[in-house]
């Protein structure tokens, strides 16, 4: 524990101007064993900082590192456990509670006893100590091993020594002689003064007496000096012969020295020698591979491989300031530059191969396929239905399989040889642009076919198509022809297939009569083929291009747009295909663009989830735009039909026919763009949409002329309030409330004003009274009133006999009934209502006879009853 201590006070300690007093071997208690030493400290500068300090070996158990550092200031508790058993375990109370384990109790003694008097010295603040032996306390630490572990005794703790016992005992005599050294320090002090003086005078006086010894010590002091001169003089002898020596010793060093360049020197050619051997020779194996190698099989492209980058690396090796100066190296980097032109042709040209022997073999099946057709008489619009039912597109993975073999190769020519790369890649992509224009095209037109229908009609519509490999080659004047294409087609039958009528749905091509479901289903299924299709084609495409083709003369632009660039070269004809494609869509059925948005919008948003600076998710995005523009074409011309409506003059309007096209249109687009992306679009739509169907209704209902204004406004709005409640589109909420208002309101104003037809003369009577009476005539006095007087009363009320009111009734029953549309089902509600309101009424008459005419014993020729009972059998008979 010694050496320990020793060791930590010189390497960690000291450096820190620390010194250690105490140390203890410990474990944290209840874990595996990771020893470490806990260590008491004091700065050696003042004021006094004492410490704790965690020591731990390092992991290769080389030296020692500071772990972890306490103020003793900041402990509150030590918890020795146990004071009348050996424990080894303590607990310190920091800020949290440490819980240690000693490797022995001495150590644990001795290092609580050490904290206990450094507590005891220095801090203010004393530590409470629990479960500690008094004695170990009180008493000092014991000599020896513990004395050693704890720190020494108490003078440890300090820099000053105490005084002895003699000193102690001299200190007192002298205080004693003098008896008022206590009481006056001054004079005390003086005396000492003076006593000390007397001391110094004895000691000059017998300095001065040792004269003798002085003058026997001169005389010793010249003898010296006289042995000191014989010794210079043998010395200056043996220099003079040592100078001969010298000179030879000088001339055999500088020939050591010539020696020892010349051996460095010959050092150093033989390093450069090593270095042009080592970096600039190329093996007979590599050059027979560059020159010869097969470039077809996997062992010879191994080898090839292997033979360019070593070829590479001789080319690019660092050579030193001199060395293009010898013959030897010059001749050795024109060998190489030999060496990568032959290669970089015999590369060139098999890559080429490769592509025109790869492209060319699909487009000469694709053509045996079209010829075998035409033999048989068929077009090419049926070979491309039987050979492309699935509408799938040809997948190149064997292709890029083929190709991938070489991307090493590519990159090594990318490296030594610009522009034969670059060549290159314009005729990968010359190639793979024509392969796969042809093959996109036919795609997209089988796609129009089952989109308009496989139908005899459709397939008449498309021409022969051009031999495949004229498409290849171009302008070579080889093969001509002509392609056919499906930018033609038109949508025909169309007149015959919708009806005319003024409804949202005919803006839309969407009439019961017209296509159902599954028409709709099928465009979308096709639909979403086709994106899927695209999709993997164009990934699979941009990931052989950035592992194998990195693109072309644009040094300067950033990898993803270079690889996007040549993307736009390859597939040039797939964002145009796409937009014909959803021309077409949208001309067959305008609501086709709530389809395509939806789906679109899910290939978009895949897209960019995988790469936003893709090419597919750039021209999925643009194409997005031009669907997002026929939605809102869509939208914009349902309103416009909306607006164009014309009502019929002879017949009852009913529930306008663009109310329930907009019921149609939200339930389908409540299905099509249930968890879609683009549900804010639809949202705004609806809004636009229900905006229009309001204002288009409130304009209905003031130009119509045979149904009551009150009734197109009631039954619509009771329509679009019932439609609206079951869907629940959240965002119409407001609307939802709003057609119910406009569907209460309307009704009641129906109600009251169709009422006044049957009693017509009473509700004329009974408003002259109400008028009298806000005028200022007192009730009970409106009788006096010749106008109003109760003579008049009962003739007006002898006018509506029971028999008069039911007839009246029932003629209000039966234009009531003209007035509603049977589709809506609202003649009980009105009836109902008309009820309600008699019954207001009839009691509102009888409050006022009560009330302006009292004890006149006038009353109703029929009562309450008698009206329900007219009500019910009026329903029932009809």
């Amino acid at each position: 524990m010694t050496a320990i201590k020793h060791a930590l006070q010189r390497d960690i300690f000291t450096p820190n101007d620390e010194r250690l007093l105490g140390i203890v071997n410990v474990c944290k208690a209840g874990k595996k064993k990771k020893n470490c030493f806990l260590c008491a400290t004091v700065t050696t500068e003042r004021p006094v900082q004492v410490k704790v300090v965690k020591v731990k070996k390092s992991d290769k158990g080389d030296f020692y590192k500071r772990q972890q550092t306490w103020e003793l200031r900041d402990l509150t508790e030590v918890d020795a456990k146990d004071a009348s058993k050996e424990n080894p375990e303590f607990d310190l109370h920091f800020e949290k509670v440490y819980r240690w384990l000693a490797s022995s109790t001495a150590e644990k003694n001795s290092f609580i006893s050490c904290i206990w008097k450094l507590n005891q010295r220095y801090l203010r603040k004393k530590v409470e100590f629990v479960n500690v032996s008094s004695q170990l306390l009180e008493e000092s630490v014991p000599s020896g091993e513990s004395q050693s572990v704890a720190g020494g005794d108490e003078d440890a703790l300090d820099d000053y020594q105490e005084l002895s016992t003699r000193e102690e005992q001299d200190i007192e005599s002298m205080m004693e002689m003098c008896e008022y050294a206590v009481s006056n320090a001054e004079a005390f002090a003086e005396q000492l003064s003076r006593e000390l003086q007397v001391l110094d005078g004895a000691n000059i006086q017998s300095i001065m007496a040792s004269e003798k010894q002085v003058n026997i010590l001169m005389q010793l002091l010249d003898e010296a000096l006289g042995e000191v001169d014989t010794i210079e003089g043998k010395l200056s002898s043996y220099e003079e012969m040592l100078q001969s020596v010298k000179e030879q010793m000088d001339q055999i060093s500088q020939s050591n020295r010539l020696i020892q360049i010349s051996n460095t020197n010959n050092g150093k050619l033989l390093d450069e020698i090593q270095f042009l051997v080592n970096y600039m020779d190329l093996s007979k194996g590599h050059i027979r591979a560059l020159q010869e190698g097969d470039l077809t099989s996997p062992k010879g492209i191994e080898a090839c491989i292997n033979a360019s980058e070593a070829l590479l690396q001789c080319m690019n090796v660092a050579l030193r300031p001199g060395h293009e100066k010898l013959m030897a190296v010059t001749q050795q980097q024109l060998l190489f530059a030999e060496l990568r032109d032959t290669f970089a042709r015999r590369l060139t040209n098999h890559l080429n191969n490769v592509f025109v022997h790869q492209v060319t073999g699909m487009l000469l099946w694709q053509l045996t396929v079209s010829s075998h057709s035409v033999i048989k008489g068929h077009d090419q619009s049926s070979t491309l239905s039987q050979h492309t039912a699935e509408l799938t597109l040809p997948k190149h993975n064997p292709l890029h399989r083929d190709l991938l073999r070489y991307a090493k190769l590519m990159e090594w020519l990318k490296n030594t040889h610009r522009e034969k790369y670059e060549g290159l890649s314009r005729t990968y992509v010359d190639y793979m642009s024509r392969l796969y224009e042809r093959e996109i095209k036919d795609f997209f037109e089988v796609a129009k076919i089952k989109m308009a229908g496989t139908t005899k009609e459709a397939k008449g519509k498309f021409g022969k198509s051009c031999d495949l490999l004229a498409c290849l080659h171009g302008s070579s004047g080889k093969l001509t022809g002509s392609t056919s294409s499906l930018n033609k087609l038109t949508v025909q039958g169309s007149n015959s297939r919708r009806s005319q009528s003024s409804s949202l749905l005919d803006m839309g091509n969407m009439s019961a009569s017209d296509l159902d479901v599954a028409d709709r289903t099928k465009f979308d299924k096709i639909f979403e083929q086709v994106l899927s299709e695209l999709e993997p084609l164009c990934l699979a495409e941009q990931d052989f291009i950035s592992k194998n083709i990195i693109p072309f003369s644009y040094e300067s632009l950033p990898s993803p747009y270079m690889v996007r660039l040549m993307m736009n070269k390859i597939f040039q004809s797939i964002e145009t295909e796409l937009n014909s494609l959803i021309a077409l869509g949208d001309k067959i059925d305008s609501f086709n663009s709530l389809y395509m948005l939806v789906k679109m919008s899910h290939h978009v948003w895949t897209a960019e989830n995988v790469d936003p600076a893709s090419y597919l998710s750039t021209t999925l995005g643009n194409v997005l735009v031009t669907v997002k523009r026929n939605f809102d074409k869509c939208i914009s011309g349902q309103i416009r039909q909306m607006e164009e409506v014309k009502i019929s003059k002879k017949s009852k309007v009913g529930i306008l026919l663009f109310v329930t096209g907009f019921e149609e249109f939200a339930e389908l687009a409540e299905t099509i763009f249930r968890n879609a992306e683009r549900r804010g679009d639809l949202d705004k739509a609806y809004v636009k949409l229900i905006r229009a169907v309001f204002m288009n209704v409130e304009k209905v209902a003031n130009e119509s002329q045979k149904t009551p204004r009150d009734v197109v406004m009631m039954e619509n709005f009771h329509h679009i309030f019932s439609t609206l409640s079951r869907l629940k589109i959240s965002c119409l909420d407001a609307e939802r409330r709003e057609a119910k208002h406009k569907y209460t309101d309307h009704l009641q104003s129906y109600v009251i004003n169709s009422l006044g037809q049957p009693l017509e003369k009473l509700n004329h009577f009974f408003e002259g009274v109400e008028a009298r009476v806000a005028q200022g005539v007192r009730e009970e006095e409106v009788s006096y009133q010749l106008a109003f007087s109760k003579q008049e009363l009962r003739k007006v009320i002898k006018e509506y006999p029971g028999k008069e009111v039911k007839k009246g009734l029932d003629n209000l029953y039966k234009k009531v009934d003209k007035h509603l549309c049977e589709e809506e089902s609202l003649l009980q509600v009105v009836w109902h209502s008309m009820q309600d309101e008699f019954i207001r009424q009839y009691k509102h008459f009888e409050d006022l006879i009560g009330r302006c005419y009292p004890g006149s014993g006038i009353t109703m020729e029929f009562t309450i009853q008698d009206m329900l009972e007219y009500f019910s059998s009026i329903a029932q008979s009809h």
